[in-house]
């Protein structure tokens, strides 16, 4: 009776090892294969034209990724300056399909948005960035190269505004109008939002998502958090570089003044010169001699905010590199500020 008795339990636990075993979940693969491209332009140059736009001009397959088990996975397209290895990239796409097609215009939109200029060839690289869950290290396919030309197009940027009751007074219409208010400018579409606003007396302003109330942002605390419908923030007279985060609700507001610096202008590197703010205009300006050579501009005469000209095409770049004076003579030195993308010019007198 006892063998019986021990010959059940023996049965019954081989049973519930054999159990276990069939659910047991699924294991990684010791050797997890990143996605690779099946279809790509590799070494293509593509010259994009408005009269193309709806064309298809990029189209790309890749495999799936090899972890061991099926598994759900987000692909994001990204792309970046060739020879950088995507220290900054860009997001061309998101999907959960192992393909994308693009359009001209879809692309050319992609370029100018990630910085890249109108009518100049850019030699970039596209990757598969692959998200699939905690347990498993984000996957890289092997980048692709090309060469594409975008074509200029004035580009709708998501935006938010500032109404307040300073607006009279610095030239942007009714007090406390969204729909008069000026912009703050979403440039890479990631909820991250920047503008300059004029300030010309102390006074209050909020934030809307678009030109009406029905979404506002304040502040109750004064500590740089927004809230829905919040107090009013509090600001003293001057010119704002705002920033707005509305994906962890804070802001940042720095008072700036601004001049010209640089081998080309009266005072070197080492002192600026003033510009003078038109509230009209809403530009910054200055007539001065300039000596062919380069300068740049920056804020309240420290190197903690400047600007130049990466292409030499007229746009501003935040650190950019220095602009290029080619001649010598008197000049009309213009910054605008007032709507992004930032630009510039030197008009010869």
């Amino acid at each position: 009776m006892k063998k019986l008795i021990l010959l059940v339990f023996t049965i019954a636990g081989l049973a519930m090892f054999a159990s276990c075993e069939d659910n047991v979940g699924p294991t990684l693969s010791t050797n997890i294969e990143p996605p690779s491209f099946t279809n790509a332009p590799s070494g293509d140059s593509f010259v994009l034209t408005e009269e193309t736009s709806d064309e298809v001009v990029l189209e790309l397959e890749w495999s799936k990724p090899g972890v061991g088990f099926r598994a759900a996975a987000n692909y994001v397209v990204e792309i970046a300056e060739a020879g950088t290895e995507f220290a900054d990239p860009f997001t061309l796409a998101q999907t959960s399909s192992n393909s994308l097609t693009m359009t001209v215009g879809d692309l050319n939109s992609k370029m100018l948005t990630a910085g890249y200029p109108a009518n100049v060839a850019s030699d970039v690289e596209i990757r598969i960035k692959t998200e699939i869950n905690d347990d498993v290290d984000v996957l890289y396919s092997e980048a692709v190269s090309l060469t594409v030309s975008p074509f200029y197009i004035e580009i709708n940027y998501p935006e938010i505004y500032v109404p307040g009751g300073y607006q009279s007074a610095s030239g942007y219409g009714n007090d406390w109008t969204p729909e008069d208010a000026p912009p703050l400018t979403s440039l890479e579409d990631n909820g991250q939002y920047e503008g300059y606003v004029n300030v010309a007396n102390a006074n209050e302003l909020k934030f809307t998502e678009e030109r009406s109330w029905d979404v506002n942002y304040g502040d109750d605390g004064a500590d740089g958090t927004l809230e829905q419908n919040a107090a009013n923030i509090q600001v003293t007279a001057g010119y704002y570089k705002i920033n707005v985060n509305l994906n962890t609700l804070t802001y940042t507001m720095l008072n700036t003044t601004w001049g010209v610096i640089g081998d080309a202008t009266p005072g070197g590197w080492g002192a600026d010169t003033d510009m003078t703010y038109d509230p009209v205009e809403k530009t910054w300006s200055v007539d001065m001699s300039l000596s062919a050579g380069e300068m740049k501009f920056r804020a309240n005469d420290a190197w903690d905010l400047d600007y130049g000209d990466n292409e030499g095409d007229g746009f501003l770049d935040q650190g950019g590199g220095n602009i290029a004076v080619p001649a010598s003579g008197n000049y009309t030195v213009i910054l605008n500020l007032g709507e992004a993308p930032y630009t510039y010019e030197l008009i010869q007198n």
